[in-house]
């Protein structure tokens, strides 16, 4: 302990330090050294108490969509207290998936071999290709039942601001499969963003002569949707699209 005064100071050898004339006021040595807050020397600082394997779970969660810090957290901390019925069930399917995932030749979907069970099917080669952006725009479709042919996974939209061009997607891809599949439609499934739209205008000029017909997904009122709620391009675009009954 060190102490300030408003005297002399001597020592004695006991290793207290005295005032003549002054009060003794004892401070931490590392206070009238300006040591406070500094870390022993040859450690660095922890944030947190959690074990190291746990707080790089947490980070490798974060880092996954829709997950922040928080969030993970609270998914880390539920698997480690389900560790039977969760984390190991978990860590085996993941560690499977790491060894036997892989993209389509062909179409860009994800699978388990090098063609996707989709483009394998010969009841799929209906002539018609459905163009998607993504994966997940992918599955979407297949949850519909609704279409029967084979897709495209285009891997992204074409973007000036992000330096994304034709040769950056699998657009190349997609001109060859046309004669190559027999394709006699193809239809445009990309979203309705500036970006989506642009690359469907693309596809559809670069398609013009190759004598396949080139439609796109209706857009306007969804299923259950009222008009007050939607926004004036939903409805415009609903206009544009409108049909005879009957």
């Amino acid at each position: 302990m060190t102490k300030a005064t408003r005297g002399s100071l001597r020592h004695d050898p006991d290793g207290r330090d005295h005032a003549d004339g002054g009060c003794d006021v004892f401070i931490p040595s590392a206070i009238w050294f300006g040591r406070v807050g500094t870390a022993p020397t040859g450690r660095s600082p922890r944030v947190s108490d959690t074990p190291e394997s746990i707080d790089k779970l947490i980070g490798l969660m974060a880092r996954l969509p829709g997950l922040g810090p928080r969030s993970a957290r609270r998914a880390v901390l539920h698997l480690v207290k389900k560790r039977g019925q969760l984390l190991a069930p978990l860590a085996e399917a993941m560690q499977e998936v790491a060894d036997t995932a892989r993209e389509c030749i062909n179409c860009g979907n994800v699978g388990t071999s090098e063609i996707c069970s989709i483009c394998a099917s010969e009841k799929r080669a209906t002539g018609e290709l459905c163009v998607v952006e993504d994966v997940a725009d992918l599955w979407a479709m297949e949850r519909t039942r609704a279409f029967k042919g084979r897709y495209h996974v285009l891997g992204g939209t074409l973007s000036a601001l992000d330096a994304i061009g034709p040769d950056e997607l699998r657009i190349p891809r997609l001109l060859d499969r046309l004669g190559a599949e027999q394709i006699t439609e193809v239809i445009l499934a990309l979203n309705a963003t500036v970006d989506g739209q642009t690359t469907a205008h693309y596809l559809a000029d670069a398609m013009e002569d190759r004598g396949v017909a080139v439609t796109s997904l209706a857009q306007g009122v969804p299923i259950g949707g009222e008009l007050d709620y939607l926004d004036d391009g939903t409805i415009g675009a609903a206009l544009r699209a409108r049909r005879a009954l009957g």
